[in-house]
Order: structure tokens, then sequence, then C-alpha cells
């Protein structure tokens, strides 16, 4: 009975609400997670039960970011279960979220994001082609699911552009660079692929489309190779392509469009780069500082 309730929720979600499968397949987890907690059922909850579903999260390491994305995915679960007059009233409905904190983004230096790029040999069998994937990524500030779904047709190396499928299939156009489009023409010159997917972009030695695993390995791979001991993930790119722009003036709504966030307030967290340089342009100039 639960699991038909899930997902009926997921199909609603999928239907009405166009979420990407990435999202509905983190939605479907964590309700699966909770359905598994809960172990007498959906319709048992109350507002005692969730303070202790979540007290149980945060003993378990949670932040307060990931707790509210779990309660936000119950919350609309309830509002569709009520919706559908499955229950005659939402549980979770008066519970508060739990505070967030502003947590600064891990990101690496300039020189690092250098000596990382450097790290892949033209002479190595896929060298071209995971230079191209780094080159790429950072270049363009990609999400790992944007890099993943791109295809040939999303390209125009000519003109410096790529066309990206964001989050809730919105797209936009981000330039890429001169280095971006030289790493990409040089791979896709080299690659022999026997039947190779026509549409992707980047491709393993059968054809087939490189899974968001296989990325994150190819990243790690280079980090370890290039000497960088922080802890990096394919996300830790976009995050450096952020700050080092607007280390360098960039204005936080163009930022904004680069990356693709709907919202300027998530785009904010990059703004210690900002306060930071302020701080030093007061310091050296202010007469009182």
């Amino acid at each position: 009975m639960s699991r038909n309730l899930i997902e009926s929720f997921i199909s609603y979600l999928e239907v009405e609400r166009g979420l990407s499968p990435n999202t509905l397949q983190a939605y479907r987890r964590d309700l699966c997670q909770f359905r598994n907690w809960l172990k007498k059922g959906f319709f048992q909850v109350d507002s005692t039960l969730m303070g202790n579903y979540l007290a149980t999260l945060r003993e378990k390491g949670n932040g307060s970011s990931t707790l509210n994305r779990k309660l936000s995915v119950i919350r609309m679960f309830y509002k569709f279960l009520y919706t559908e007059g499955k229950i005659d009233h939402n549980p979770v409905e008066g519970i508060s979220s739990p505070r967030r904190g502003r947590k600064i983004p891990s990101f690496l230096s300039e020189k690092e994001v250098e000596t990382l790029l450097e790290a892949p040999s033209v002479d190595e069998e896929y060298g071209s082609r995971d230079r191209a994937i780094l080159e790429v990524i950072y270049g363009a500030g990609l999400r790992i699911s944007e890099l993943v779904n791109l295809d040939l047709t999303d390209l125009n190396l000519k003109v410096g552009w790529v066309k990206v499928l964001g989050k809730g299939s919105k797209e936009r156009i981000v330039p890429l660079g001169r280095q971006a489009c030289r790493w990409v023409r040089l791979y896709l010159g080299k690659r022999k692929i026997e039947k190779a997917n026509k549409l992707a972009l980047f491709c393993n030695r059968y054809g087939k489309r490189l899974s968001r695993q296989t990325h994150w390995k190819i990243i790690k791979k280079y980090s370890q190779k290039a000497g960088i001991t922080k802890k990096i993930s394919p996300h830790t790119l976009r995050h450096s392509f952020a700050t080092h722009l607007l280390s360098r003036d960039a204005d936080l709504r163009f930022v904004q469009e680069l990356l693709g966030h709907t919202n300027i307030s998530t785009t904010q967290i990059y703004t210690h780069i900002t306060q930071e340089r302020l701080k030093k342009v007061y310091k050296k100039y202010h007469p009182r500082a």
C-alpha cells in the first residue's frame, strides 16, 4: 500500500510538474527512507513522530540543508495525499523547517584548476576526451547531470556556445571558451568508436554515453594525479567557476544566468568572495581601517 502511494505521488510529479528523473529518484529515495523508519505506515504520522524522525536524521549527521529537503518532500507528499482524499488532514503542515546555516561551498584556486586541467595526457588513450570533459564542466560551470546529457547538437564550436538542459527542463545558452572548444575539437577528431551514439558528446569505447559515476571517477582520477588534497566532486568545479568569475568582478546577476539559478538567493552563497574583496579595498584605502 505504502509503495503504491509513493509511486502515485512520483507519477504525479513527473506528469504535472515535469521534474527531472534525477529529482524524482531523490524524492522516491527520501520517501522510502521515511516509510522504512515509520514501520507503521504513512497514515500514523503526527507532529511528534515527525519531530522524532528529524531528530534521528540529525543524529546520523544530516545537516540543515538535507533535513529541509527531506521535510519539503514529505510536506509535498502529504499535501498530495490530502488533495487526493487519502487523508482528512495534513499531519506535517504546521511543522517548521530547521534553520539553515550559510555554508560556503568548497572550491579550487585558479592555480589548482589549471593543474587539474593539465593532468590528462594526450598520449593516453582517453586523454583528449578527459581533458575536454574537464574543460567543458569548468569552462561552462555545468552541473554533472547537464554534462552527462550534452549532445553533439548542443554545441556551436564556431561561435563558442553550448545549449544546456538544466533543472526543471529549463534550457539556457552558456558561452564556451576557446580552450574548451579547442579540446572538444581535438577529442572529436580522434574519436573512433564503432556504432557510436550519434548524439552523445562524451562516450565510452563502446559508443555509449558516459554515466554520472564515470564522470565523477574521471574527475577524481585527475585530481589525485594533480596532487590536489582537497575533497573534490564534479560540483566543486561548478563552485570554482562561479567563485573565479566573482573574484574577477563579474556581476552576480550575470553569474546567476550562467549557472541557471532561478533565484538570486541561490547564487548569493558565493558572495563571500565579493565581501572579502571589499574588506581588502576598505583596509587598503580607508584612513581609519
